[in-house]
């Protein structure tokens, strides 16, 4: 009954959450802070065990699996800074601070230091994403996140092993070096092993189980070697979810991808609201320590002071080194973000739980941990999508992205009908040509999410949307008619089901373009490299006839987004329009770049080689 009241609970308040627009992660966790002191509410017991082998290799395998080993690799400077070097930092001052304020030892100060030392995976990746920052912010905390863990975890290891005897600085960083190596091979080998193995698999069903498996499998033999787990996880998780695309099947992705997307979902929620459920039994377990209250708030909010400070100071004195190494962190504003976006999470107390039970001033430390966590998660939580608006940071324009996803499907499209066209036959010349029209579809689907019109005229794939949503409602509405009057098989109904299902899915990641709309124009960053064209195309040019396109005016047509020939200035329709005209006025003059002529868009597209640039 406890489980299902706690996951009741999580799926009550998320669902809160997204209709009142509220930050989820830091309403769950004052709701537990709120129900720990309820008579009938018991808190679920948080074991080390429970959060260090059954929570977090899942959450830090589903998170690898989605970060890019590429994006991983281009940041790797800047999230190595902050996983290792900040951590590190971090440990070291805080243990100052404590020792300073509290009667601890050197061993156990520095202790304390490793458990708050490091950012929660979950609270820093989910907060960051709900207040819409930079993907490259975004991306070097979900990095850090990932590693950071288990430069704290070794940290803290050989901390308590000083608490019982005096540890040489050599012997530590050895076995540092060792349990960092010792995860990089094991992680490796079992990212390895598991696409070999998946790769010669057929049954989604099985794929899917197999891969709830491959976080423990990399977790427990790293922790039996007395390496770190967690970064075996993460290193395990970064190389499957790159090898994956080119050794499982669509459908096998698509199951996959759901499955772990609800344990992160429920995972992910869960830790706050079981953060918050501690409340309680953390501060009640003071009463036997000998520390009064109004030392233990100094040492908590000296603490939580010197956390978020010294993040602040290594960060900014750390910009310097990384730009002289030839990799930019990010502009001040950015760094700011990355600096402020330093919440602390479950981790952290199940860090602070794994302190020996002869710990002098065990539950003051372990108080002082649950002061960091709540007060890095509602200080520094609440306060940043206000910061990010402040400072002019914003999130990656969705326009960008589709000018990018229109790029990236345009040369997809043409490797297929390529490859297609070689393998085709002498009779295959009506097939070729449906390929093409379909490729060409996609594509142009895709070119219309951009462009904003003053009239409130459907686009044509809007309209085909529109109506295939009408006809797959009345599709589905007959099969289910025919599985009502027992007409035909279980497993056909299921299969004709499941087909509607998925192109239904399809349909509905587009949104609306006037959702996109922003004050600043869409331009890209860089012009596309080997595109001699765009690159010595002019900024602009006056256009011939801006009321529009002179080939719809004459014929009476109603284009949907309109282009200008940055050669001549004629202007020109969309390929999505009936008469395509922009791509007819290439196709007799050889002027070879066009550039957007909607409100708010600068964007330019290179015919000859069909790349898009700024």
């Amino acid at each position: 009954m406890g489980i299902v009241s706690f996951v009741v609970t999580v799926l009550a308040v998320t669902t809160g959450c997204r209709r009142w627009r509220l930050n989820p992660p830091l309403t769950l966790l004052i709701v537990g802070l709120l129900g720990s002191y309820l008579p009938f509410v018991n808190a679920p017991d948080l074991s080390p065990e429970l959060v260090l082998v059954g929570l977090l290799p899942p959450l830090l395998y589903s998170a690898a699996v989605d970060t890019s080993l590429i994006d991983f690799r281009r940041n790797i400077a800047a999230i190595g800074w902050l996983s290792v070097g900040l951590v590190i930092f971090t440990a070291l001052g805080v243990g100052v601070v404590v020792h300073a304020v509290l009667p601890v030892s050197w061993a156990a100060a520095i202790a304390l230091g490793a458990v708050v030392a490091p950012p929660d995976a979950v609270a820093a990746t989910s907060v960051a994403r709900s207040v819409g920052m930079p993907r490259r912010v975004v991306t070097v905390l979900e990095g850090e996140s990932l590693v950071n863990d288990a430069t704290a975890l070794v940290g803290l290891r050989t901390a308590i092993a000083a608490l019982g005897a005096s540890v040489a600085l050599f012997p530590a960083v050895l076995d540092f070096v060792l349990a960092v190596v010792i995860a990089l091979v094991i992680g490796a080998l079992i990212a390895k092993v598991y696409l070999w193995v998946v790769g010669r698999l057929d049954d989604w069903l099985t794929i899917t189980a197999v891969s709830l498996l491959a976080p423990f499998v990399a977790y427990l033999p790293a922790e039996a070697l007395h390496a770190s787990g967690v970064l075996s996880v993460v290193v395990a998780g970064l190389i499957i979810g790159h090898g994956t695309p080119r050794v499982l099947t669509g459908q096998t992705r698509l199951g996959a991808s759901i499955n772990w997307r609800t344990v992160q979902f429920l995972l992910e929620n869960s830790v706050f609201l079981l953060i918050g459920l501690q409340t309680r039994d953390i501060l009640q377990g003071i009463n036997n320590d000998s520390i009064s209250m109004p030392v233990l708030a100094a040492a908590s909010g000296a603490t939580l002071a010197a956390v978020i400070l010294l993040r602040l100071v290594w960060i900014f004195a750390t910009r310097a080194l990384i730009l002289a190494g030839g990799t930019r962190l990010s502009d001040w504003r950015e760094s700011l973000l990355i600096g402020w976006a330093g919440m602390r999470g479950v981790v952290t107390l199940a860090a602070a739980l794994t302190l020996p039970y002869r710990t002098p001033h065990r539950p003051a430390l372990i108080v002082v941990a649950l002061a960091v966590t709540v007060g890095t998660l509602l200080l520094q939580g609440w306060t940043l999508a206000w910061l990010a608006r402040r400072l002019g940071v914003q999130g990656p324009d969705p326009r960008e992205d589709t000018l990018q996803e229109a790029s990236v499907y345009r040369s997809a499209v043409n490797a297929g009908l390529a490859a297609a066209e070689r393998a085709a036959g002498q009779d295959d010349d009506a097939a070729l040509r449906l390929l093409r029209k379909r490729g060409d579809a996609r594509v142009n689907n895709i070119w219309e999410r951009l462009g904003t019109t003053e009239t409130e005229t459907e686009t044509p794939s809007q309209t085909m949307r529109r109506l295939r949503r009408v006809a797959l409602r009345a599709e589905r509405d007959e099969v289910l008619r025919l599985r009502d009057n027992a007409m035909v098989e279980h497993d056909v109904l299921s299969a004709v089901l499941a087909a509607l299902d998925l192109e239904e899915s399809a349909l509905q990641r587009y949104s609306s373009r006037a959702e996109w709309t922003r004050a600043a124009p869409i331009r890209p960053r860089n012009v596309q490299a080997g595109c001699p064209h765009l690159a010595a195309a002019v900024d602009s040019v006056q256009p011939l006839t801006p009321q529009g396109c002179p080939e719809c005016i004459a014929q009476g047509l109603a284009p949907v987004h309109l282009r200008l020939c940055l050669t001549c200035g004629h202007v020109g329709c969309c390929d999505s329009s009936l008469g395509q005209h922009a791509t007819r006025h290439f196709e007799q003059t050889g002027h070879p770049v066009m550039q957007s002529m909607e409100p708010g868009e600068t964007w330019r597209w290179c015919y000859i080689h069909q790349l898009s640039g700024g």
